[in-house]
C-alpha cells in the first residue's frame, strides 16, 4: 500500500522533475541515450504503467524495464538512471 502512495506522490509532482548539466551528462552514458532530452526521456519511464515506484530513505526509484532511476525526494532531482543487468 505505501509504494503505491509513494508513487502517487512523485507521479503528482512530475513536472517538477528536473536534473542538472552533469546529471543529464551522467544520465546519458547510463543509459546510452542519443536522445538530448534526458529529462523528458526519464519521465516518460516513470508515467509508464508498468513502472514500479517506490521511495527508499531520501530517494524515489523507478524501475521499468531494465532501467533503474533515482529521484531525490525532496528536489525532485534526477540523479542517476542506470542499466540493470
Amino acid at each position: 500500500m505505501e509504494q503505491a502512495i509513494d508513487g502517487k506522490v512523485l507521479l503528482d509532482n512530475i513536472d517538477k522533475v528536473h536534473t542538472t548539466e552533469l546529471g543529464a551528462d551522467r544520465i546519458r552514458r547510463n543509459l546510452k541515450l542519443e536522445t538530448a532530452d534526458t529529462v523528458a526521456y526519464c519521465k516518460d519511464k516513470c508515467l509508464d504503467k508498468s513502472c514500479n515506484i517506490y521511495r527508499k530513505g531520501k530517494n524515489w526509484y523507478c524501475h521499468t524495464g531494465n532501467i533503474r532511476i533515482t529521484i531525490n525526494a525532496h528536489s525532485y532531482t534526477i540523479i542517476t538512471a542506470h542499466i540493470i543487468k
